[in-house]
């Protein structure tokens, strides 16, 4: 790339071929070469000056010879006069003046090889540095990207810069999924660069695959070794499985049915892991359970109270309950509840209770002997029930001789008072008849 303070005239001798608008060296169309170019400014002079190779040279037999020309280099400077001199001190100056910005241009540029990203081409520069260098040539760099030489680095000709663009990278590394960023420009290339061990390593896509400036994602499993523990053996694999299952396949091992191991199946098995198998039989049992009722109790005002009358009789209901019974290994575990349901629902008892004052006496039965009475009849026990189960309680009442007197229910339900008011009831009524055999007690 051209930079305007180095524009100046280098001569066709120097491989020159562009000088400053406006100097009086610059190209001359055919007819009008460089040398005698005073005339052009209006100066009258005769150009006496020749580069050596157009010079002549006399020839031995010319009779010239050394003489000769020392007899015209002499007449030359007879000629000279102090006007002379002043026109040619320009010249002079002229040339050291492209001697000099020839030598300035020579030493500025430089040549370098430049590679980006791969790209390598030679180029010519003035820039000074590797930052001019690459501003000068349009080439950005980010953050993730390196430059070698480092920005900055002072340039010289002959020098190397390389430009490698950073290229990112979703890299999940046996499960463990992070971003990163790689200035090789392969698959291959970028697992070298990141340190990752790729012998015999699972990689999702080509290792001569091309990473593009966009990037991609990556999934690498390296090999591991796992030892499976099945059936009272024990066998190592190295493997690069993406889960355990996988790996118990590699190993030879067949799970079957409920079969399964002793790390989540489906987890990412780890260097130097050992995984057990479990063998698992599941059988059923179903279990038939008794639901209790409840007891629904209702107050009577009928009733003497401390008095209660069995209405419903209660019925338990039935659960149905299935059970899971496992071995794992041939060891049975504890039966897990699978489910359960009511297959009948219970009934609930109901229970009238008494709420009416209990009588204090009956004119002309209180004053006999009827602990006397009760203790022949039932040995004094007022839930007492003959053999037959036709008569109850303190007096041996029969269900329809209670009902008749007042009662409810089953005589030997009945609380002892009541039991024996309803008995004096029956001797106002009947006299001792009713108790043939322990009649006579009543009277001492």
């Amino acid at each position: 790339m051209s930079n305007p303070q180095y524009e100046t005239y280098v001569p066709p001798a120097y491989g020159g071929s562009r000088a400053a608008p406006g100097d009086p060296y610059r190209a001359q169309p055919p007819g009008h070469e460089v040398y005698g170019t005073y005339e052009a400014q209006g100066m009258p002079y005769e150009d006496t000056y020749r580069p050596a190779y157009e010079t002549p040279v006399p020839s031995p037999r010319s009779g010239g010879g050394r003489r000769a020309a020392h007899r015209r280099r002499a007449r030359y400077t007879e000629r000279a006069d102090a006007g002379s001199v002043r026109r040619l001190l320009p010249q002079a100056l002229v040339v050291a003046f492209l001697a000099g910005g020839t030598t300035a241009f020579v030493a500025k540029d430089k040549a370098i090889e430049l590679s980006v990203d791969g790209r390598q081409r030679t180029l010519h520069t003035f820039a000074d540095d590797v930052t001019e260098l690459l501003r000068e040539e349009g080439v950005e760099v980010g953050a993730h990207d390196t430059v070698a030489p480092a920005p900055g680095a002072a340039l010289t000709s002959g020098d190397e810069v390389a430009v490698r663009y950073g290229r990112p990278v979703r890299l999940t590394l046996d499960g463990h999924r992070r971003e990163v960023w790689t200035t090789a420009r392969t698959v291959g290339g970028a697992l070298r660069q990141l340190g990752v061990r790729a012998e015999g390593a699972y990689v999702s896509t080509s290792r001569s695959r091309r990473i593009g400036r966009e990037g991609l994602a990556l999934d690498v499993r390296t090999e591991r070794a796992v030892t499976v523990m099945a059936d009272g053996r024990a066998r190592t694999v190295r493997t690069n499985a993406a889960t355990v299952r996988e790996a118990v396949e590699e190993a030879g091992i067949t799970l079957r049915g409920q079969d399964t191991t002793s790390v989540p199946p489906g987890s990412f098995p780890r260097d130097g892991q050992t995984v057990t198998v479990l063998r698992i039989t599941d059988t059923r049992e179903i279990r038939e359970e008794p639901v209790p009722f409840h007891v629904r109790r209702t107050q009577d005002p009928a009733l003497f109270q401390g008095t209660e009358v069995v209405e419903q009789a209660g019925q338990p209901g039935l659960r149905r309950t299935t059970y899971s019974l496992r071995t794992v290994n041939g060891v049975r575990q504890k039966p897990r509840r699978i489910r359960s349901e009511i297959v009948r629902e219970p009934r609930p008892q109901l229970v009238s209770v008494g709420t009416k004052p209990r009588p204090r006496s009956v004119q002309g039965a209180d004053h006999l002997d009827w602990q006397a009475l009760a203790a022949c009849e039932s040995g004094g026990r007022p839930d007492a029930v003959d053999s037959s189960g036709t008569y109850g309680g303190l007096y041996q009442f029969d269900t329809r001789t209670w009902h008749n007197l007042g009662g409810t229910g089953r005589p030997q339900d009945a609380p002892a008072a009541e039991q024996t008011y309803r008995a004096k009831k029956l001797y106002v009524r009947q006299g001792a008849s009713p108790w043939p055999h322990c009649g006579g007690r009543l009277h001492g």
